[in-house]
This record gives C-alpha cells, structure tokens and sequence, in this order.
C-alpha cells in the first residue's frame, strides 16, 4: 500500500539548502536518520557557539585594554602649579575628544559578535569631576563623568547580550584641578581592572554533560607589593598601584580560574615583580587557570620598546608552566596588539608588539583571533576602538596524553 505522505511537512526541493554533512531532502520523501542527526549535530554545534562552548565544556574568553583615553604623562612633567592645571586640562581635554561613548559602541560590537563568556578589561576607568576645585590632597570628587564599565555594560545590553561585572581590581586613584570656562575644577582619576561575565551563562545548564551547570565562584583581587614610584615638585612622591582580579568558573563539572591584571609599563624591575606575585598568588593554584591581560612584556620580544616593554616577564610566565593560546593556534603570527596613537586618530594602524594575550595552564587553545586592529573597526569619525586591540580566545581542557 502506498504511503501517506499528506501529513508530512511540505518537502524541501532540489536545489534548496543542503544540510550539513551532505545530507539533502528530494520531494516527497520522509527525513532520513542520517539527515535528522546531521541536522541534530549542526544544530547543537551553532548553540554551542552562541552560548560560548565548544564541543567539550570550553570556555570562551576576552582580553581588552579600554585604554583611559589620554596620555598622562605631561602631568606627570609638570614643575609647578599653573604647569600641572595646564597639564590636566589638556589631558581632560584629550579624554573628552578620544570619546569613551563613541567607542564603547565599536567595542560592544566586538564582545557582541564574539560572546565570550568572559571578559577581562584593563584601564577600565572611571572619571569624576568637583566644582569648585578644593586641591584637596585625598581624591574626593564624586560627580562621575564616565564610567567606562557602566557605559560598555549599558552598550552591551542594547545589544542583546547582557553582562555582569564579577571582580574589580580598584588601583591609582588620583585628582586634579583643570581650567573650565567657569572656573577651577577637580578631575579624579580612578584606574580598575575588570571581569565580566555573560549574564545569561550563569546556572545555565550545559546540555552535553548531564546535570551539570555553568557556575562562576569566589570573586578575588588584589594590589601588588611591587610598585613604581616617581618624585614631582608639585605632587610629591606619586605611587602607581596595579593589581589583580580573578574568578573561579566551573563548566561541565570543571572548575578553572580565570585571572586578569595590568602589569606596570614604565619600570622593568617592578613588572618583573608584578609578574612573580601573579604566580605565587592568585596563580598558584591546582586548578586549571588562564592569565588573561595586558602585560606590558612584549611576547617573543616582538616589536619591544627598549626599556619598557623588552622584559622577561612574558618569559616567566611561560616558563612557569603557562602556554600562549595566540602561539598555540596561530603558530608564528605576530598578532600584535599594542599600540594606537594617543589621540586614536592615526589612519593607519601603528600596532607592532603583543603586549595583551590569553596566557593558560591546564587548557589548549583551538582558535585565537584579534578584534579592534583593522581600519574597518574603527568608529565613524575615525577613532580606534582602543590604543589595544583585544583578543578572543576558545580554549578547552588539555586531555591527558597531549
């Protein structure tokens, strides 16, 4: 007897989509097991990539400097008082024409489109103002101007892929007076290093490992002993603190710490410490960890600025048992991620060395890419996202053996 086709849904002509695997539908037949598993299979891969995980219970993760918005060295060169508001206000100045608003809409574009499940930011600032200045010699202005983590989160979203600060690592945290056209002015800077993870990830239930969940854990930070110091006539003796912040994630069962920080960029020694205490502190655990930020140590020596970014540092790390996700996918490649000019306007990316990078023990990289280092990334006036370019990467347990 002839088969009742009537019921059946209408059939997928020749010609029409092939499903993956090479499997395809002819008119008026029923769907094959092996089309409904290559169809079953394709399906659960592309959630995969829209939740973050990767076939095992892999993790997906970000590192971007935001970049504070100015140079702020001339303040630090200020001999006397009318050189230092001077200083500040052209360095105000700088941050209000590199435009946090502007660019947090390209960098929420990135971590949109690549939806990591976690985020580590660097220079993610936030700037307050007073009125009138009180050259008070403790920050203590409070009307906030930008708020770099709130201004990318409220981005993101609008976006449709909302997020949640986990770890705040709080470091410099300096005022001073600028010109305005009605008067004197306190500008405060606070420093901060960031994790984000995606808000719709955690309890989430990870379907190819029965009954267990995507939980994050036991939010950390901390300030390195070692810092760099500098003398100034007007400010005196100035400390730059920077730290660390870090959170433990558990997927499939799986539980790994997940670390950023933002090394010194001035001081070679002081790095150099900076680098030792992540590995004897939040690094020095039995779990699988992964180290993502800016180092400020250019990886290989690539492109180094002498004196400054030519550390061992980077050599450290990986000498401490640490693999480089960008070496281990993308072998040779240069990948570099640092730097913009200061004003972010230059038209032609100026990035020569790999001072940012997705650092891992325990984990393998299947596939690291840079956002944010092509012109095409840029905003429609013409700033870069950031001086950094961030780096996504895909990472999954290393199995036994490898």
């Amino acid at each position: 007897m002839p088969e009742d086709v009537s019921q059946n849904p209408p059939p997928t002509p020749y010609g029409g989509p092939q499903y993956p695997g090479g499997y395809s539908a002819a008119p008026g037949t029923r769907t094959s097991t092996p089309l409904l598993w290559g169809v079953l299979a394709w399906c659960f891969r592309q959630l995969q990539k829209v939740l973050g995980f990767h076939g095992e219970p892999n993790i997906s993760v970000m590192t971007q400097n935001l970049y504070l918005g100015a140079d702020l060295s001339p303040i630090t060169a200020a001999s006397n008082q009318q050189g230092l508001v001077a200083a500040a206000t052209q360095v105000y100045a700088q941050v209000q024409s590199t435009n946090f608003t502007e660019r947090a809409d390209a960098l929420a574009k990135e971590i949109s489109t690549s939806r990591p499940v976690v985020v580590g930011l660097q220079e993610a600032t936030l700037w307050r103002s007073q009125s009138p200045a009180d050259f008070s010699p403790t920050p203590n202005a409070t009307h906030v101007e930008y708020d770099y983590v709130q201004i990318l989160l409220d981005k993101l979203a609008a976006n449709g892929t909302p997020y949640t600060a986990v770890a705040t690592y709080t470091g410099a945290d300096f005022e001073v007076p600028i010109t305005t056209v009605s008067g004197l002015e306190d500008i405060r800077w606070t420093d901060r290093d960031v994790i984000l993870i995606r808000a719709d990830v955690p309890g989430t239930k990870v379907s190819h490992v029965p009954g267990s969940k995507v939980t994050f854990s036991n939010p950390q930070s901390g300030t390195f002993q070692a810092a760099a110091t500098f003398s100034n006539p007007v400010l005196g003796q100035v400390t730059f603190p920077f730290g660390w912040a870090s959170v433990d994630l558990t997927i499939g069962g799986q539980t790994g710490r997940v670390v950023t920080t933002h090394l010194e960029p001035t001081d070679p020694a002081v790095q150099v410490a900076q680098g030792n205490e992540l590995l004897a502190g939040p690094l020095n655990t039995s779990l699988p960890a992964i180290l993502i930020g800016d180092l400020n140590s250019a990886a290989g020596g690539i492109g180094a600025t002498p004196g400054q970014t030519d550390t061992p540092t980077y050599a450290n790390i990986i000498a401490a048992g640490f693999t480089d996700a960008w070496s281990q996918a993308n072998g040779d490649a240069p990948g570099p991620t640092c730097c913009q000019a200061a004003d972010l306007r230059n038209t032609t990316s100026s990035l020569t060395e790999r001072d940012d990078v997705i650092l891992s023990r325990g984990l393998t990289a299947s596939s690291v890419r840079l956002v944010g280092e092509v012109s095409s990334d840029r905003t429609s006036t013409g700033l870069w996202p950031s001086d950094h370019a961030g780096i996504v990467g895909i990472l999954h347990p290393t199995r036994k053996g490898r």
